[in-house]
């Protein structure tokens, strides 16, 4: 028993600041997968509440409505700023469920939907001069500090065709101080999470006093999302994830 305490005590003194966790403290940044809103999701109730498939609309379970939330597709960089519209429950292994338009205006791939969610505090200067917010979403009071919007017209943008996915895909598990401590952690991974596939779980140094524990490569969301499900049940929370690391 106290050898186990000495384990926990050792990993929480050890554990270099990461986005695995909500910090209230910090706005919220968190990179993974964007689920893409469809009304059969309501219909097979999987979730509980609507969202509107033709405007550009967003939910994060988390944020209150109306937080300005910044969206960016890691791969082409592209952003768009909107306020959370809803608080719906959605499944936990996806960042925050956004409408068709909102992926078309990212150009998120369908099959892939990699996407960076961004938090804007409102006591913090932020310009919004490449941000795109719908015509409906201005109808929303906010203090927020949008000084500038451009609307977009998709009405006739489509979803291109996707090729089959070629990119690594990786869970960031963890960052550490010491090489020691990740070392640790991915034994305890091995040893107490079952059937975890040991060769998935690696160390990568970032630099003399940072080290990832990552575990992947993945070549799909469904070959990634038993051991992404089997972490958080293990205890870690809001776990990124990261492509061709």
């Amino acid at each position: 028993m106290k050898f186990n305490i000495f384990i926990f005590f050792l990993l929480f003194i050890s554990c270099a600041p990461n986005h695995t966790k909500l910090d209230n403290r910090k706005p919220y940044n968190s990179t993974g997968f964007a689920y893409i809103y469809d009304d059969i999701y309501y219909e097979d109730k999987t979730i509980k509440k609507k969202l509107d498939n033709n405007l550009m609309q967003i939910s994060h379970r988390n944020l209150r409505t109306g937080t300005l939330i910044k969206l960016i597709n890691p791969k082409s960089k592209e952003t768009l700023v909107l306020k959370n519209s809803k608080k719906i429950h959605y499944p936990s292994f996806y960042k925050i469920m956004i409408t068709k338009p909102v992926a078309l205006a990212l150009n998120i791939n369908k099959s892939l939907p990699l996407i960076e969610v961004l938090e804007v505090k409102k006591n913090k200067s932020f310009i919004a001069e490449k941000a795109i917010i719908y015509q409906e979403e201005k109808k929303i009071s906010s203090k927020a500090p949008v000084t500038s919007v451009k609307i977009s017209n998709i009405s006739k943008k489509k979803f291109k065709k996707e090729n089959v996915n070629t990119e690594n895909i990786f869970i960031l598990v963890a960052s550490f101080y010491t090489n020691e401590a990740a070392n640790l952690l991915k034994k305890r991974i091995i040893t107490e999470i079952p059937n975890y596939d040991i060769d998935k779980i690696m160390i990568k140094k970032i630099n003399t006093k940072e080290f990832e524990v990552l575990s992947g490569p993945y070549k799909s969301i469904n070959l990634l999302k038993n051991d992404y499900t089997a972490l958080e049940i293990f205890g870690f929370e809001e776990l990124d994830v990261y492509i061709n690391e």
